[in-house]
């Protein structure tokens, strides 16, 4: 039997994603975009992103001297914002440290806020060419089958495995191919659900198959405790229009984006801008999903003419609709600033 790499790049070479916009150049600060832009969400979902991202920061050196509420702009709806933070943080210190390069050398990069091994060397490989073990999730996945390697794939024990399984079939050249087409066999084939084991180009060696353990391997995660919250936010408008907007705070939910005023109830979100809760009107509760918390949404309307008692701190800026969609919000704000431009709170 030909060896792992050579089955999956001939399987690539005629079904693998070749024109992904990443891909043409690979430079090493495209690479990396995507790949931070890839962690928990789909390609068809990023590519959009991606492009209008290349489009205003095409380089790092115009990445890192952007202002952060640009650069979140860019990234609002994306969700997982610490991404966005960790990449700014990354920017400003390869300007500092790496001479306004983003380095090739995988234990340089992985020592960067918010790429870890993997991400380092899909880096490397995609870049350089340079054959590297990669261990996204759906990889994980592909090599626990074909290892038949039993276990959650986050745990340290089978991560340990699937390293070594990872190196073990490395070709020895086209690095950048081989990478790109073990995250695809594992997206478009080896699916967690219904996987196309028939048209698998390594399934004549794939143990779990040949165990008829396919749908058993790999082990689900443990189940995740999750938390319930709810969010009051306020929606108010001056007389031109404009909507009051605030800064959250750096750490915690949607860290750094701009929001809707909000608290824990009308009241400590009126308290909080030194205003009366005169005829606010109640709308419609939102539930947003967040990986550690379900969140409702609970939004109201401030009555007509009570913006001139709110005491507006630094954090606080009244916007309107062109400026506000330039910055970065968070989706459930952005969906009710939508449905608000709309009229359907008249």
């Amino acid at each position: 039997m030909r060896p792992f790499a050579e089955r999956l790049l001939a399987w690539y070479d005629e079904h693998g994603r070749r024109d992904l916009p990443w891909q043409h150049p690979r430079t090493p600060y495209r690479v990396w975009i995507s790949e931070i832009m890839l962690q928990q969400t789909q390609v068809a979902t990023v590519i959009p992103y991606f492009e209008r991202w290349m489009a205003a920061f095409p380089d790092l050196e115009t990445l890192a001297a952007a202002a952060d509420d640009q650069v979140l702009g860019h990234w609002s709806g994306l969700g997982y914002y610490a991404r966005v933070r960790n990449i700014l943080k990354a920017a400003r210190t390869c300007m500092v440290e790496h001479g306004g390069e983003l380095p090739v050398d995988p234990q340089a990069l992985a020592a960067l806020p918010g790429i870890g091994p993997s991400t380092a060397n899909a880096i490397v490989s995609q870049s350089t060419d340079r054959p590297a073990a990669v261990l996204d999730g759906n990889v994980r996945r592909l090599l626990a089958r074909h290892t038949a390697t039993e276990g959650w794939t986050g745990s340290t024990r089978v991560q340990k495995a699937l390293w070594t399984a990872a190196q073990a079939r490395l070709p020895e050249s086209r690095g950048a191919d081989y990478t790109q087409a073990v995250m695809d066999l594992g997206a478009l084939v080896c699916r967690r659900r219904n996987p196309g084991c028939s048209s698998c180009p390594v399934s004549g060696d794939c143990l779990a198959l040949e165990q008829c353990r396919v749908d058993e391997v790999p082990t689900a995660r443990p189940p995740v405790k999750v938390g319930e919250k709810t969010l009051s936010m306020l929606i108010m408008r001056d007389e031109t229009g404009r909507v009051l907007l605030e800064k959250r705070p750096r750490t915690g939910i949607w860290g750094g984006l701009w929001c809707l005023p909000s608290g824990e109830t009308p009241g400590t979100v009126a308290e909080a801008l030194g205003m009366a809760l005169d005829e606010q009107r109640i709308l419609p509760p939102l539930e947003h999903r967040l990986s550690h918390l379900k969140l409702t949404i609970a939004p109201f309307l401030a009555a007509p003419g009570t913006c001139g008692q709110v005491k507006c701190t630094p954090e606080h800026g009244w916007f309107d609709r062109e400026q506000y969609q330039s910055l970065g919000l968070p989706k459930p704000v952005s969906d009710l600033l939508g449905r608000l431009h709309n009229g359907e709170f008249e």
